[in-house]
């Protein structure tokens, strides 16, 4: 057990007790709802270094949060690594409560997944709710998993955050072009780092280190590196996994596994085929997208442009934040991205130049299958930024 003095320290040094936080750009996620309750888990998912641990200090400051009552603790601090298990998650609630009283008390834990049996230890806080309210964040998905979904349901709130978007990106960099930002993406840091693309390809590293492998058994991390890196060459193409097999000499089952982690980890993200056949949609391939268009430019070795892919990047991310589930249909066309609207089928045509013939040829093929579809929503570069602006 660490040194009640050390570990006094430590937490200090993570909360706000006697400072300000630092200055940050406000997220977007803050206009929606954020349930601060003794019985209800707030969680916080998304890809590494995409400003959870910043969105906490935002939300203690949102909800006008007496910063004396708030406890900030990231577990991946290098001083805790000797003591990750529930005794240290009580000995920080003990101390925190200690030092100053209050009605309530917050405790921020960034990167709990860290911690041994932090499952069980936040179920017990739950099951008897008290003065102490939880918001916890990690980088992976599956966070809320198992016994602890099981332990949860019905008490937990789960927000997934993602790098900046569009105008979150404009409120940083100010007045800036749309292919701007195509070019950096929206990782917060590398944004003003004098060297992004190093500090870009350390994310990778990290995220597939961290994230990725510690889920899966994996060969070696050059195996892994080298499908990623393939599927971000693909981007907004249907990906076989059998081809991917064959690129990096595993089976088809060992492709699936992999991908499964990329995308628990945020890394990718999976744009399944639709239809309202489970069965059917389970047997086509799925698109994917990069979590970001900076850390794709930063790992993949093709050089050009290819300005149509990264703005159907943007609009799928723009419509998996909204929608959550998006789709993708094909017959001898293609409709880049369906969502399911009011239990309306929306469709969207994605062309950088003016849409072509065979945009509205893919549509009424869809709308043969699909009669009752909507008609398309077309997004080009035209109209990109008033697109982003819609909810």
């Amino acid at each position: 057990m660490l040194d009640n003095s050390k570990l006094k320290q430590i937490i200090r040094e993570w909360s706000y007790w006697d400072k300000e936080p630092p200055p940050s750009i406000p997220r977007k996620i803050l206009s929606g709802d954020i349930p601060l309750n003794p019985d209800i888990v707030l969680v916080i998912q998304g890809v590494r270094r995409c400003g959870k641990s910043t969105l906490l200090a935002q939300i203690m400051a949102h909800k006008k949060l007496p910063r004396p009552s708030c406890t900030f603790v990231n577990f991946e601090d290098p001083r805790l690594s000797a003591d990750l298990n529930p005794d240290l998650v009580d000995q920080i609630v003990s101390l925190s409560k200690k030092i100053s009283e209050h009605d309530v008390y917050y405790f921020f834990l960034d990167e709990i997944q860290n911690v041994k049996g932090w499952e069980k230890w936040l179920h017990r806080k739950v099951e008897r709710p008290s003065n102490e309210i939880y918001v916890i964040t990690g980088s992976n998905a599956s966070l809320l998993s198992g016994e602890l979904s099981t332990a949860l349901t019905g008490r937990h709130i789960t927000l997934e955050l993602f790098p900046f978007d569009y105008h979150e990106f404009k409120s940083l960099k100010g007045e800036t072009s749309f292919e701007s930002y195509l070019d950096e993406g929206g990782f917060p840091r590398p944004l003003v780092f004098e060297k992004p693309q190093e500090l870009l390809r350390e994310y990778f590293t990290d995220i597939i280190e961290k994230d990725v492998r510690r889920h899966i058994s994996v060969r070696s991390t050059l195996t892994l590196t080298q499908l990623i890196k393939a599927v971000f060459e693909a981007t907004g193409s249907e990906v076989s996994q059998r081809s991917l097999a064959k690129i990096i000499d595993v089976t088809p089952d060992t492709v699936k596994s992999y991908l499964d982690a990329a995308i628990a980890a945020y890394l990718l993200l999976p744009c399944p085929y639709f239809t309202f056949s489970e069965k059917q949609s389970a047997a086509r391939n799925k698109k994917y997208y990069p979590i970001d268009l900076g850390l794709r430019k930063a790992i993949i070795t093709k050089t050009g442009k290819d300005k149509g892919k990264e703005l159907e990047t943007v609009v799928f991310h723009h419509l998996r934040k909204e929608y959550r589930h998006v789709y993708y249909w094909r017959g001898k066309g293609e409709i880049d991205f369906i969502v399911l609207k009011d239990n309306q089928i929306v469709p969207y045509q994605v062309s950088w130049n003016a849409p072509q013939q065979r945009h509205f040829q893919a549509y009424e093929e869809f709308k043969e299958v699909f009669p009752k579809a909507l008609p398309p929503v077309i997004v080009t570069q035209e109209n990109i930024e008033a697109f982003l602006k819609k909810k």
